[in-house]
């Protein structure tokens, strides 16, 4: 999973393992689905 800090994103796309989305297991695929409307420089990490 990825989670973003400062970036809006809807709460299921945040990444949050077992709090807003499922863990993505070895071998499984997730596709983050969100406009990216903001501009600016964020931090995101897995």
């Amino acid at each position: 999973t990825v989670h973003w800090h400062g970036v809006d994103v809807p709460n299921a796309e945040d990444g949050v393992a077992g709090v807003t989305q499922n863990a993505v297991l070895p071998g499984e695929r997730h596709t983050y689905r969100f406009r990216a409307e903001q501009v600016g420089t964020f931090w995101y990490h897995s």
